[in-house]
């Protein structure tokens, strides 16, 4: 009897195909399946690649999931205007220099926009008013200027999306994005939120919904990052809060909740004055080492009431009002020293850690914040309106001076003297004290006065800041120790511009309040100044020195000058309807707030 041929089983992905009596047929059988299976694989990928163009705007490439095999039905996604780039990654092998492919996806884009008509804002499910037809000057000139502002908006704005979508702001040389220690260690578009209420101003549509697509799918504050307490409510909580109150979209609203909500805990402290800086994530919280011996700043905790009390009407919420109020029951209490508020007080005891005074930096817009609370509130918080009339009436005693050249300003005071100096953050003093002198109580006339004639006199040092120099940019900071050197720079990390915003702010208010065409002329040589010398080919950057016409530039595109610079500009250029003042407050990142009329 012949031995018995070796029986072999086989198995594979755990299943028994049963017994073979030759090795040579189950190979054979092995290798149709592996095959097969190959085949398939490859079919997959193939389809996967065909339809990740269609997909752009819609699915997040890290957390597709089964949509990116199984792509969604176009009838079944939501309505959109645009497709997106936000979520490709910059170091990926398809990214620019900027982190964005440049040829491929923004094409994409482009055709998307083409393929598909837009949606009227009714069926996106939030409302917007044409403001920018609604706002249209008649003068043709002026027309032809507040287009050209326009169109810088578009060159930043398109700049900032093609290279450094979705991080916080453009290096527009080397074409990439930028941080700086305010924001923390992660990217979180803070152009994006700074624009959207500017794109919506101008008319900009298509780039305004780009922008709410991001903030609605990738805007996220679950970060273990500590951040500025101060900017992340002038500009993200502003800039959401804005965009709500332009569209009354409720998903801009959650997102400000959400974020608010990780603020607070830097308000824990001894006397509810909030410290500088928070974890997103642990809520611990400090204050700056460089302040005064940890100390808070004004201008920071000063500048917190107008949003968070808007925030407390929208919601119903008294929470985030109750945390305002507390901060103003401890200035109203505090000792000022000739009227005089410092620019540092101790959350820990209540008291001041020293005896130095700004309009500009480390107090300006807690002064801001005391007229335009009391004008929000539709003129009823006329604590704010006092406190503010007595702490204008003491700085302008004190504080205000006049050079020998006859050029008025208002100097720091510390050590009982004042600095003949200036900085550009305060030639936001001269449009305030002219919007004060349009707001006072009846019967105050001459002061109202004073505070008109004393902005205009401000704002007037302020541009020829800008004049005396080469660029026709104004510096950082500028002094009046000797009269051939009046309203200039003096050190050299005092030349710096960096698209700040205060100067054109006081012309735009400026002309609002007195309709002098001077203001509209000095706002378009800015513009001229600005197309000249900080315009660059991906965008807009500052410069290392205002008084070199061989421009230096820093690289870097503020997301405040999207926020500020150019809605001032386009306001001075628009009419009132623009944004009238009885109806809208801006914020110190020009972020509007409505009035409060009930």
């Amino acid at each position: 009897m012949a031995a018995s041929l070796p029986t072999h089983r086989t198995t594979f992905g755990g299943a028994d195909y049963g017994p073979y009596t030759s090795k040579r047929g189950v190979r054979l059988k092995e290798r149709y399946f592996i095959a097969l299976v190959f085949i398939v694989f490859f079919s997959v990928c193939i389809t996967t690649f065909y339809y990740l163009p269609e997909m752009g705007g819609d699915v997040l490439l890290d957390r597709a999931g089964r949509n990116l095999i199984f792509p969604i039905p176009d009838e079944a996604r939501q309505p959109k205007r645009f497709k997106y780039i936000s979520d490709l990654k910059p170091n990926a092998s398809r990214a620019g220099p900027g982190g964005v492919d440049d040829k491929g996806s923004l094409d994409r884009m482009k055709e998307s926009l083409k393929e598909q008509p837009p949606k009227k804002p009714d069926e996106a499910g939030f409302k917007v008013s044409d403001k920018d037809k609604e706002s249209a000057p008649t003068d043709a000139e002026v027309v032809k200027k507040r287009e050209k502002v326009k169109e810088m908006m578009q060159h930043a704005w398109s700049n900032y999306v093609r290279f450094a979508w979705g991080q916080n702001e453009l290096r527009p040389i080397s074409r990439r994005g930028h941080s700086a220690s305010i924001f923390g260690a992660t990217s979180m578009g803070a152009t994006i939120v700074d624009a959207m209420d500017t794109l919506l101003l101008m008319g900009l549509r298509t780039e305004f919904d780009q922008a709410r697509e991001w903030v609605s799918s990738s805007l996220s504050f679950d970060s273990a990052t500590e951040v500025s307490l101060f900017e992340f409510n002038i500009r993200f909580v502003g800039g959401l809060l804005s965009a709500y109150a332009f569209t009354k979209d409720e998903m801009f609203k959650k997102k400000t909740v959400e974020l608010v909500e990780r603020l607070l805990p830097a308000f824990n402290t001894p006397t509810g004055i909030p410290n500088a800086m928070v974890n997103l994530a642990t809520g611990s919280s400090r204050n700056w080492g460089w302040a005064s011996g940890g100390c808070s700043i004004l201008a920071e905790f000063g500048t917190i009431h107008m949003e968070f009390a808007y925030l407390s009407e929208v919601t119903g919420d008294p929470k985030y009002l109750q945390k305002v109020q507390r901060i103003r029951e401890v200035l109203r209490q505090v000792e000022k020293p000739q009227g005089l508020y410092p620019n540092y007080l101790n959350p820990g005891t209540g008291k001041w850690c020293q005896h130095h005074s700004s309009i500009g930096a480390l107090g300006d817009s807690f002064y801001e914040y005391l007229l335009k609370e009391y004008l929000r509130s539709g003129a009823r918080d006329r604590e704010a309106l006092d406190l503010f009339e007595a702490a204008m009436d003491s700085m302008l005693s004190v504080m205000l001076k006049k050079s020998e050249g006859g050029l008025s300003y208002i100097g720091d005071y510390r050590g009982g003297r004042v600095d003949p100096k200036m900085d550009h953050l305060g030639c936001f003093s001269g449009g305030l004290l002219a919007l004060a002198s349009t707001r006072l109580l009846p019967g105050k006339e001459e002061k109202a006065k004073k505070y008109l004639e004393t902005g205009k006199d401000i704002t007037h040092t302020c541009h020829e800041s800008y004049i005396r120099a080469a660029t026709h940019i104004g510096p950082e900071a500028f002094h009046f120790e000797q009269r051939d050197s009046e309203a200039k720079a003096i050190r050299q990390n005092e030349k710096y511009y960096i698209l700040r915003p205060e100067v054109v702010e006081s012309y735009f208010v400026l002309w609002r309040v007195t309709r002098d065409p001077k203001y509209r002329e000095w706002g378009w040589d800015a513009v001229q100044a600005l197309e000249k010398y900080c315009r660059v080919e991906n965008g807009y950057s500052g410069i290392r020195d205002v008084y070199l016409e061989a421009a230096s530039h820093d690289d870097v595109q503020q997301s405040f000058f999207l926020a500020e610079t150019l809605k001032y500009l386009f306001l001075l250029f628009s009419d009132d309807s623009a944004l009238p003042f009885d109806q809208w407050v801006l914020n110190t990142e020009a972020h509007p707030l409505p009035v409060r009329t009930k």
